[in-house]
C-alpha cells in the first residue's frame, strides 16, 4: 500500500508552481531601465548574483512550498509499528527427546535460548504468553507485556514423557484474546460479534504426535478461531555419529500442514544458530505491522527546515563569507 491523502484536493495547488517557475524566468530576463552606481568590486559581485548559487534561495523556496503542499493534504503513509493490537503464543514441546544433542547443547536448550532471543527482540508492548507441551499441555502464562516473566517461565522448564502436539495447539489457541475451546462433543461455541484481534502461535517441535488430540484437528480449530501457526521444525534430519538422540524421527509433514492450514509457514532448524536465525525472522514479521499513519507533522517540520535553508542562502549571498 502507498501514500494516501486525507485532504487530496490540495494536491491541485501544486499546479500553481510551474507557473510560480515562469515568472521566476521571466523576472530574470526583464533588463532594467535605470542605471545603477556600483561603489565596490564585492557589491558587483554580489549583483551578478555568484553564477548559478543565485538560483538556490529560490530552488529552496519553492521546494518547501510543494512539501508544505503536500503537508496540508494529510499525508497517510504505512509505516512499520508495533503490533500491540496482536497477541503471541510461544508452544513449546518438552518431551524427552529434545534432550538430544544433535543440537548443541540439547535441542531444549537451543530452543529456551532461541525463544528468550525472540522476546527480547519484540517492542515492549507486544502481548506473549507461553504453553509447554509433553504427554500433556500447560499454559503457563496468558499473553501479556511481562516479557521477563515468560523468559523465566522459560529458564524453568524441564523435559517428561511422551508429545501431545495437538494439545499443546489447543491450549495456546484456547489462550489467546476471544478465542474459546470446543464443546465435549468437538463443536465450537458461537463466535462472538466483534472481530477478534489478531492471534499467531509460534509452535517448536522435534518430535511425532503420540499422545491428545489428532494435531490436524486442532489445526482446524486453530484456523475457524482466525490464528495463524507459524511451525518450527528441530533436529538433524540425518543424526551424526558423534551426538546423543533419543526418540523418533520429526514429523515435518504434519508441522508443514498445521502452518498451511491456518495460513502460518514452516521452518526447519538443524543448529543452534539455525535455531536463532528462525526467531529472530519471526521475532521481525510478528512484532511489527504496517499501520496507516498521518505523517503531516513531519512534512510541516521539513518545510520550516528547507525555509531556514532558503533564508540562510539568500543571506550568504548578500554577504558572503569573508567579505
Amino acid at each position: 500500500m502507498g501514500a494516501t491523502f486525507v485532504w487530496p484536493a490540495f494536491l491541485w495547488v501544486l499546479l500553481s508552481i510551474p507557473l510560480l517557475a515562469v515568472l521566476y524566468v521571466r523576472v530574470l530576463k526583464r533588463t532594467s531601465r535605470h542605471a545603477v552606481i556600483l561603489s565596490t568590486t564585492a557589491t558587483l559581485i554580489a549583483a551578478k548574483g555568484g553564477g548559478k548559487m543565485r538560483h538556490l534561495p529560490p530552488a529552496l523556496l519553492a521546494l518547501s512550498l510543494i512539501v508544505l503542499i503536500v503537508a496540508t493534504a494529510r499525508p497517510v503513509l504505512p509505516l512499520p509499528v508495533p503490533a500491540d493490537r496482536s497477541a503471541i503464543m510461544l508452544a513449546m514441546d518438552v518431551s524427552g527427546s529434545m534432550r538430544s544433542t544433535d543440537i548443541a547443547p540439547s535441542r531444549l536448550e537451543a530452543a529456551k535460548s532461541s525463544a528468550k532471543a525472540f522476546l527480547r527482540s519484540l517492542p515492549t508492548s507486544v502481548r506473549v504468553g507461553f504453553v509447554a507441551f509433553a504427554g500433556y499441555a500447560a499454559l503457563l502464562a496468558p499473553p501479556g507485556t511481562d516479557h521477563a516473566r515468560i523468559e523465566a517461565l522459560i529458564d524453568g522448564v524441564s523435559t517428561a514423557r511422551r508429545t501431545a502436539i495437538g494439545d499443546g495447539l489447543l491450549e495456546a489457541v484456547a489462550a489467546l484474546p476471544g478465542r474459546v475451546r470446543p464443546d465435549p462433543n468437538g463443536t465450537l461455541p458461537a463466535a462472538p460479534a466483534l472481530p477478534l484481534p489478531p492471534g499467531m502461535i509460534v509452535l517448536l517441535s522435534d518430535g511425532r504426535s503420540n499422545a491428545g488430540m489428532d494435531p490436524l484437528k486442532a489445526a482446524a480449530i486453530a484456523a475457524q478461531q482466525q490464528v495463524t501457526v507459524y511451525t518450527v521444525g528441530v533436529g538433524q534430519r540425518v543424526t551424526p555419529d558423534n551426538t546423543w538422540t533419543i526418540g523418533g524421527t520429526l514429523d515435518e509433514e504434519t508441522l508443514q500442514t498445521i502452518a498451511s492450514l491456518t495460513g502460518g509457514t514452516y521452518y526447519h532448524a538443524s543448529s543452534a544458530q539455525g535455531l536463532r536465525d528462525v526467531y529472530r525472522k519471526l521475532a521481525r514479521s510478528l512484532g511489527w505491522e504496517r499501520r496507516p499513519t498521518e505523517v503531516s507533522a513531519a512534512f510541516a517540520g521539513i518545510t520550516a527546515l528547507l525555509l531556514t535553508a532558503a533564508l540562510a542562502a539568500s543571506w550568504l549571498r548578500v554577504h558572503p563569507l569573508g567579505s
